[in-house]
């Protein structure tokens, strides 16, 4: 062996070793855990459902904050651009992974480069909710109702390039019944004005709906999957109600820098796919109507490429054009 080969050998070995020592001691100090979203929407509340078994099996307290606005792009840019050490996550959605990037191709971080997956969490399905107050039952009498009002009729949207504003807008485009869309910071707020008939429809995760729908203040019209909710099986699909060609949820997944030690996005992986496979936290999902689905570091890669991939063309057929 030369001295050079040698000096890159040695130089190699240190590398490897100090990788492990830090994935062996990982953590030793609290992770922030950011959800992009105002607190009280679906990410927030799995968020705040994986944070605190997660920090037992961990050691550490992870810690949940929320910073909101842009359609999670602010919240998502931070995690990108913090120090890529383990202890700052991204709970992330469809709208941070998927939609956001295929709506809008200047964000400042490109979601595959700059962030490296960690796992998946859960599927949830969306629900179209409206105000009781709002004359239609069925879906084909919400379309009436939209119509009559000439694009009148107020919507909520939990933020621009989110997965319920690419639906609503693909139902919109579907129907051809337009709403004015009234942006918000998340499920939460737009839940509240919903609620008090401030806006009179909305495009939401069951997991963060459902409480509302049971105690009867706001009504379920039909959900986005292919397939009806264990928790409304009494709601039909879309595609049942005469709108075809909807099968989307919402996937979660936990995100990293993307520059991460690749022993820690392990040491983290193996965390997660851990409490997700504990009857206690499977069936808290289950009660908010989501299904728990871990995943592989690579596997949730995958899915970002492939999902991603296909929204740009679906964006792309549908002429939807939006500046964030």
């Amino acid at each position: 062996m030369t001295r050079t080969s040698a000096a890159a050998f040695a130089a190699f070995a240190l590398i490897f070793a100090a990788s492990n020592a830090v994935a062996q001691s990982y953590p030793t100090r609290p992770i922030r855990m950011i959800v992009p979203f105002s607190p009280g929407g679906n990410v927030d509340i799995t968020a705040r459902t994986v944070a605190q078994p997660l920090s037992a099996e961990l050691g550490q307290q992870v810690i949940v904050e929320n910073r909101t606005g842009v359609g999670g792009s602010i919240g998502t840019d931070f995690v990108a651009k913090a120090a890529p050490d383990g202890y700052t996550l991204l709970m992330a959605s469809s709208s941070v992974m998927v939609n956001g990037p295929a709506l809008y191709p200047k964000l400042p971080y490109d979601i595959v480069r700059d962030l490296a997956p960690v796992g998946r969490v859960a599927v949830v399905p969306l629900a179209l909710v409206v105000h009781p107050s709002l004359p239609a039952r069925t879906t084909k009498e919400f379309i009436a109702v939209a119509k009559a009002q000439g694009g009148k009729l107020l919507m909520a949207n939990t933020g621009v390039g989110t997965t319920n504003h690419l639906i609503t807008e693909l139902f919109m485009i579907a129907t051809g019944a337009r709403m004015t869309l009234i942006p918000y910071k998340g499920s939460g707020p737009s839940l509240v004005d919903l609620i008090a008939g401030h806006v009179f429809a909305h495009v939401d995760q069951i997991s963060s709906a459902l409480p509302y729908v049971r105690a009867g203040r706001i009504r379920a019209i039909a959900v986005t999957t292919a397939k009806r909710s264990a928790q409304l099986p009494e709601v039909p699909t879309l595609a049942e109600s005469g709108v075809p060609g909807f099968d989307e949820s919402t996937v979660t997944g936990v995100l990293a820098p993307a520059a991460t030690p690749r022993d820690v996005i392990q040491k983290l992986n193996a965390a997660l796919v851990k409490i997700l496979g504990g009857p206690a936290i499977k069936e808290r999902f289950a009660s908010l109507g989501a299904e728990v689905q871990p995943s592989t570091s690579a596997e949730l890669g995958a899915w970002i490429r492939s999902d991603l991939a296909k929204w740009v063309k679906v964006v792309k057929q549908a002429g939807i054009k939006l500046e964030l």
